[in-house]
């Protein structure tokens, strides 16, 4: 067991433990022979309740099944002894790089190596993955010396190329798919980084030297990785005897179930339905179990024809439901069905979805579940790493698969009155990184309405306001984050992450927002509103009390230290 560790006579030490919201806690290491060492520790011998473990640059990141779990593996963090972990040598990997990046002449003025010095200095030392983050297939890699040390952009870049070769801190990377990020991109290459068909999906995982090759010859940027898309494209052909017919997807529609936990450590995020409550709700309603897959769909118009009669339930955001039945074009018949209750879609009918009255996401249940091809235990689409099945599309096919557990379905249910354009108030554990601000920017934080913009999306939630302003300067080295992080870019604006997050991030998390609540967060609707309250253990039930009894309403650094 993991406790008789404790009882070794080595030195090193948890240096002190912080809340990441209610459900995680980021351990704080002295260095990156630490870091390996508790990882390696929580990996082989799981503590009670924990659930994921991300190394990073400095800290270690524990997700745990409950604020009860969290509070006592903060506790036993602390009293952990350290040894030094097996060293993994892994081989060398040589990337072909173009040396063209948007920001390869200023990483030349910020270092004063010039543009041919970053190029001979990346290129002339070899890099070994000490971790991997952010995305699958994207590792974080430490050099040789320090002369390539550049801050991140002041402001993120909303989309950066796949094959993008960048610098941040102490770090080099590749970006194995287009993606939001804030690294200093210096180059490119055509190497695929991260692919599923592969044996070892990752091209350079943890251990791997790399050495970056300066090439002349034109280089394309790296084809995004396939999504493992395990519904038939439109056009494939393919007869199903149950199931649906996508008709129109709507503004954007995803297949989702409860999301593929436990796989950080590739680099992997949980994904799955933004509005959990709602996608359990319309699996309960056609005698489905709570996890099977269905269809997440925003904004209204998504159109499905039944293949063979099926029972469906939407759920989510309350929206007019409208079936008809195309067996007489000149004079169809036209129903109307309601919301949260099972209703029967015969062979050849369309199911509509008119604009939501409120909320943001709907979620089309039908029983036995939408059949696709798991991934890493999950058939959910996750748009930041390309993983699982393909935006929807007109035309595509999906079967009905065995996920129904009840022989009945379920009585209609009501709803709970989901977020228009007025303001939601949602409640945040101060932290893990609150003390890089002052008293002010956490007043600010919870006293303006932050407005939702068109920026948005499953990643997360880019909010407009009045910019909050630091006050500590200098770079944060990557570390773990959780959905729900209020991540501050420079720029001060914040982004409240959701269940596609990248899974580890290197601007501070000012505070999280209780896991209990993502669900009303993820049906804000662009435009809307929303007001961040400091949630104090004296407001909440006491199973959900933040993780560090040093988080109050008057203490916004929930922090535990070692004893000395």
């Amino acid at each position: 067991m993991i406790e008789a560790a404790m009882e070794s006579q080595a030195v090193h030490k948890v240096r002190s433990v912080r809340a990441v919201g209610t459900r995680a806690v980021l351990a704080e290491l002295s260095g990156t022979q630490d870091v390996l060492a508790l990882q390696a520790l929580l990996l082989e011998n799981p503590l009670r309740g924990q659930q994921d473990v991300l190394a990073a640059a400095e800290t270690v990141l524990v997700k745990a099944d409950s604020p009860v779990s969290a509070r006592r593996i903060a506790d036993l963090l602390l009293q952990l002894d350290l040894a030094a972990p097996t060293r993994r040598d892994g081989g060398l990997v040589v990337i072909d790089t173009v040396y063209d990046g948007e920001d390869l002449a200023e990483v030349g003025q910020l270092t004063g190596l010039g543009t041919d010095g970053v190029i001979a200095a990346h290129s002339g030392q070899i890099w070994t993955v000490a971790f991997a983050g952010f995305a699958p297939g994207f590792g974080y890699m430490v050099g040789e010396n320090q002369a390539l040390e550049v801050p991140r952009r002041s402001s993120p870049r909303t989309a950066v190329p796949a094959g993008s070769v960048a610098l941040a801190g102490n770090y080099s990377a590749v970006y194995p798919r287009s993606s939001p990020g804030g690294w200093q991109l210096i180059g490119r290459t055509s190497a695929k980084m991260w692919d599923l068909d592969r044996e070892q999906p990752a091209l350079a995982s943890p251990g791997h030297r790399v050495q970056f090759r300066a090439v002349r010859d034109a280089v394309a940027l790296a084809p995004e990785p396939a999504v493992s898309a395990s519904a038939p494209e439109p056009d494939a052909g393919q007869e199903i005897a149950s199931g649906l017919r996508i008709v129109s997807p709507g503004l954007h529609s995803l297949i989702q179930d409860l999301g593929r936990h436990g796989h950080s450590a590739l680099g992997v995020s949980a994904a799955g339905a933004l509005d959990r409550a709602s996608l359990r709700r319309a699996n309960r309603l056609v005698g489905n179990a709570s996890s099977a897959a269905a269809i997440e769909t925003v904004a209204g118009g998504l159109k499905v024809q039944a293949v063979g009669d099926q029972v469906l339930a939407v759920a989510g955001a309350p929206s007019e439901l409208t079936v008809e039945s195309p067996s007489d074009a000149e004079a169809p018949h036209r129903r109307t069905v309601p919301m949260a209750t099972p209703f029967a879609l015969l062979d050849g009918e369309i199911l509509s979805i008119g604009a939501p009255e409120a909320g943001f996401r709907s979620y089309v249940a039908v029983r036995g579940g939408v059949d696709a091809a798991p991934v890493l235990g999950s058939r959910s689409t996750d748009t930041m790493s390309g993983i699982g099945p393909a935006p929807l599309a007109a035309g595509q096919l999906f079967a009905a698969g065995g996920e129904a557990e009840s022989g009945v379905v379920g009585n209609p249910e009501l709803q709970p009155d989901f977020p228009g354009t007025g303001v939601t108030v949602l409640d945040v554990v101060p932290g893990p990184r609150a003390d890089w601000f002052d008293d002010e920017a956490l007043v600010s934080l919870c006293s303006q309405d932050w407005e939702v913009t068109p920026q948005s999306n499953r990643v997360g939630m880019r909010l407009q306001g009045t910019p909050l302003h630091r006050s500590r300067t200098g770079e944060l080295p990557s570390e773990g984050t959780v959905a729900g992080a209020i991540q501050m870019p420079p720029e001060g604006l914040p982004v409240l992450f959701l269940a596609d997050h990248p899974i580890t991030g290197g601007y501070p998390v000012i505070a999280v927002v209780v896991d209990h609540q993502l669900d009303t967060a993820a049906q804000v609707p662009i435009g809307g509103k929303i007001r961040f309250r400091r949630a104090g253990s004296s407001q909440q039930p006491p199973s959900e009390q933040v993780t560090s009894e040093q988080v109050t309403p008057e203490q916004v650094t929930p922090e535990r230290k070692a004893s000395n």
